[in-house]
C-alpha cells in the first residue's frame, strides 16, 4: 500500500466512507436512511426494534438504539456482523455511482477508520484496533475494481 487514507467524520475528506454518511441503501426491498441504520437494525432483524431503528432520522440515534442492551440482540450477532457490514457496504457503493468511483479512485491506498472509540471497526485512534471497516472497504474496492476492468 502506497498511501494511507484516514476517515471518520462525515464532513472530513473521505467522510463518505463513514456509515453515518447520508446515502440511503436498499437491501431486500427495504430502504434504510444510511448504512448505519441498516447495520444497527440487523442486530434485531425481524423484530419491531429493527423497524424503530429504520424510522429514526439520525444515524447517531440509530447507533445509540442499536447499542442499547435493553433490546434483545440476536444470538448469532458476533458470527454475522461482518457479513452484515459487508452487505451494507456493497449496497452503498453499488447503489451510488459517485461513491463507487470514489472508492475505486483510492487505488491501493490503505483505508483506515480513525476512530478513538472503536477498536473493532476502527483503528482505536492509535492504530492498535482491528480496522475491520477499512479492511471491508478495501476488499469491496478490489471486487468493484475487478468488475470494472472485466466489463
Amino acid at each position: 500500500m502506497s498511501q494511507l487514507i484516514h476517515f471518520y467524520r462525515v464532513s472530513d475528506p473521505f467522510g463518505e466512507f463513514s456509515n453515518f454518511a447520508p446515502y440511503p441503501i436498499e437491501v431486500g426491498g427495504i430502504t434504510w436512511p444510511t448504512s448505519e441504520h441498516y447495520f444497527q437494525g440487523q442486530k434485531f432483524a425481524g423484530t419491531h426494534h429493527a423497524d424503530e431503528i429504520r424510522a429514526v432520522l439520525s444515524p447517531t440515534v440509530a447507533a445509540q438504539m442499536g447499542r442499547d442492551r435493553h433490546r434483545p440482540l440476536r444470538t448469532d450477532w458476533e458470527q454475522v456482523k461482518d457479513d452484515v457490514m459487508r452487505s451494507a457496504l456493497f449496497a452503498k457503493f453499488t447503489q451510488h455511482e459517485k461513491l463507487r468511483r470514489l472508492l475505486i479512485g483510492t487505488g491501493d491506498a490503505e483505508l483506515v477508520e480513525h476512530a478513538k472509540s472503536d477498536s473493532y471497526w476502527g483503528d482505536g485512534g492509535d492504530g492498535s484496533g482491528k480496522n475491520a471497516l477499512g479492511k471491508l472497504l478495501m476488499e469491496l474496492r478490489q471486487v468493484l475494481s475487478t468488475a470494472t476492468t472485466d466489463a
